[in-house]
Order: C-alpha cells, then sequence, then structure tokens
C-alpha cells in the first residue's frame, strides 16, 4: 500500500496553483485550498503563503539599519519573533534566520560578505525543516502522473467560477429558451400548412396588475349626493358643546401625585400634634380618672383567723 506523506520542498507548479486559489477562495479557506495540493496539508499552504508567496513580503538584501533595529528589538523581546517581524517589516523565519546568523559572525569574528561555508546550509541528503520560507524548485520536464492530474483536475476547478446554483439558473434558462423556439417553430409550420392557431393567454391567479386597478371603488354613475354630510353636520351642530381641558383626559403627573400625598401626611400630622398638646393630654387623663372612678369596686377583706386572745398568748410565748 502506497503512504502519501505531505510536505518536503514547494515546486514551481504548486506555487502557481497556490497563487491561483488564494485569488479564487480567499485566505480564510486554507483546507479547500489545500485539496488541489496533493502534497501539502491546509497548515503547510498557509505557511507557504505567509513565509513566501504573500506580494508583501521583502525578499532583499538586508540593510544596516534593519540589522540594528533587529538586534535592538531582539533585545527588548527576546524569542518573540512573530511580535517583531511586522516592526522590522520581515516575516518572522526571515528575522531569525538573520538573528541566527548575525550571532555566528560575531561569534567567529568574520563579516557576513566573508561568509563562504554556512553551518546551517544543509548538506547532501538532509531534509529541509522549513521549506515554506525557501524558494521553489523548477518543473522538471517530464512530470510525474501524479502531477500531470493534480494540475489537470486544479485548471478545471479553478476555471469553474461559477457555482452549482448558477449553473442550474443557466441551464434552467437554456432549456427555457429552447422550449420557446421549439414552440414558435410549430406555430410557424402550423401557419404554413393553413392552420391557424390562437395563443391562449395564461390565466393569472389573483389580481393582474397590469389588467386592472388593484382596490378600485368604482363611484355610481350621476351627480354625487350630499345629503348625508348636511344631516351629519347639523348633527354636530345641534349638540351642545362642553368645554373640556386637556388634564380630564390625561393621567395626573406623578409629581403632583407625590405632592398631595406630602400635603396629606402634613395635614394628618397637625391633626395628631393637636392631639398630643398638653391640654389634650390633661383633658385625656381627667376623662380616663373619672372614667376608673365610677367604676372603682369596694376593697373586701376576708375575716380574721386569729382574735386578740391569741394575739396575747403569742406575745407571751
Amino acid at each position: 500500500m502506497r503512504i502519501m506523506i505531505k510536505g518536503g520542498v514547494w515546486k514551481n507548479t504548486e506555487d502557481e496553483i497556490l497563487k491561483a486559489a488564494v485569488m479564487k477562495y480567499g485566505k480564510n479557506q486554507w483546507a479547500r485550498i489545500s485539496s488541489l495540493l496533493v502534497r501539502k496539508s491546509a497548515k503547510q499552504c498557509k505557511a507557504r503563503w505567509y513565509e513566501w508567496l504573500d506580494p508583501s513580503i521583502k525578499k532583499t538584501e538586508w540593510t544596516r539599519e534593519e540589522d540594528e533595529k533587529l538586534l535592538h528589538l531582539a533585545k527588548l523581546m527576546p524569542t518573540q519573533w512573530r511580535t517583531i517581524a511586522p516592526i522590522v517589516g520581515r516575516t518572522p523565519a526571515q528575522c531569525l534566520e538573520r538573528y541566527e546568523k548575525l550571532l555566528d559572525a560575531a561569534c567567529h569574528g568574520y563579516n557576513d560578505s566573508e561568509l563562504t561555508d554556512d553551518p546551517r546550509r544543509l548538506r547532501p541528503g538532509e531534509i529541509d525543516p522549513n521549506p515554506e520560507s525557501k524558494p521553489a524548485r523548477p518543473d522538471p520536464v517530464d512530470m510525474d502522473e501524479d502531477e500531470r492530474e493534480m494540475l489537470s483536475e486544479a485548471r478545471a476547478r479553478l476555471a469553474n467560477t461559477k457555482g452549482k446554483k448558477a449553473k442550474r439558473k443557466a441551464r434552467e434558462k437554456q432549456l427555457e429558451e429552447a422550449r420557446r423556439l421549439a414552440s414558435l417553430q410549430k406555430r410557424r409550420e402550423l401557419k404554413a400548412a393553413g392552420i391557424q392557431t390562437v395563443k391562449r393567454a395564461k390565466r393569472v391567479r389573483g389580481m393582474d396588475y397590469n389588467a386592472e386597478i388593484p382596490f378600485e371603488i368604482k363611484p355610481v354613475p350621476g351627480p354625487y349626493s350630499t345629503d348625508m354630510e348636511f344631516r351629519e353636520h347639523l348633527h354636530q351642530s345641534n349638540v351642545s358643546f362642553a368645554p373640556s381641558s386637556l388634564t380630564e383626559y390625561e393621567k395626573p403627573h406623578k409629581k403632583d401625585l407625590e405632592d398631595q400625598l406630602m400635603k396629606e401626611d402634613v395635614r394628618q400630622q397637625r391633626s395628631q400634634d393637636r392631639k398630643t398638646t398638653p391640654s389634650a393630654v390633661q383633658q385625656l387623663r381627667a376623662l380616663v380618672v373619672s372614667n376608673t372612678g365610677k367604676h372603682k369596686r369596694k376593697l373586701e377583706l376576708p375575716p380574721p383567723n386569729v382574735h386578740v386572745s391569741g394575739l396575747e398568748n403569742l406575745i407571751n410565748l
């Protein structure tokens, strides 16, 4: 069983397919874009676009100002290459690669122009760990069968600029036009044979806005009688007029209700104060005393159990 491992060096054909797919599907549907490329995944397609194919990426030589800015930002924000990259104007992979190259040059004491044997350069047989940020490999003269099939399928899919609904609408429109031409040819042949056919108008369900006025009320023929309006005017003039204000129809305002309640509370407080004055208290106390005096009972004690002789005996003891 053949197992296809996705990844590896990018080829010129894959780059062109990826560019065309991004133009059609945008930069948010990477799964659909990767379905056009047999040997690449959605994550690899996204990385390839943002690391190499994006037109805003600078691929020129690094200047001295960019190197100074890179070293200064790397000191302020170490290992934060995604934050440093937009400030420098390069991709994160470019910033990391340039920073490591500058460190190697500073450690070994040679300039960038004197670097002939880069220790990070791949040896024969080694696999590139980051192929998305490297130039594409040119296409061979005789491509594999898989590449030809991938290219033909991508060409067919990308050439379809209309979706399923648009294709169905176009097909229905074409069938309708063919049906109209067939009926027209049939009527012409019948007319040439001497048979006259009357084209029946389609019955429109509901209201035909082209043939009639919607909701039309036709007036009665003859002069319009205004007796009803005259009688109504007389009836309104005979009704006695009763003036009324707007407050009768509107609800009382909340503030007015609060003022009325406050006035009622003040009135109750004043009446309570009048009841609690000293004269009122004296009158109330006298009333209570008079009421209690009328109904006071006589004190009734039980008969004594010890007489005078008994008390004398107790004293002698």
